[in-house]
């Protein structure tokens, strides 16, 4: 099986990235987290920190608000481009997106 134990999820914070290159643009994790994740110009979503701006260096990473985590876990999860990738922030071991061990 593999992963993380939902314990060590639960209490670990979370940062969470998009990869633009995958983006497809259906805005899903908009509809999960807009605090989190919003749509640029271009048609692509990308994270946002705590102050509203978007994050738009590749791999760039922001907190997942504790109050989010199953949200942000969520869009990465049915993300059609699996494009969001959620890892630890003590050890970036990703928990959920296209790289996490199931």
């Amino acid at each position: 099986m593999g992963g993380a134990p939902v314990a060590e999820v639960a209490t670990d914070q979370l940062q969470v990235w998009v990869d633009q290159d995958l983006c497809t643009g259906d805005g899903l994790c908009v509809q999960y987290a807009p605090e989190v994740f919003e749509f640029d110009v271009d048609g692509l979503a990308y994270v946002k920190g705590p102050d509203g701006e978007l994050r738009q260096a590749p791999g760039q990473r922001v907190d997942v608000p504790e109050h989010l985590r199953l949200e942000v876990i969520d869009s990465a999860k049915e993300c059609p481009g699996d494009c969001i990738h959620v890892v630890r922030g003590s050890d970036g071991v990703e928990v959920a997106g296209p790289d996490a061990e199931d």
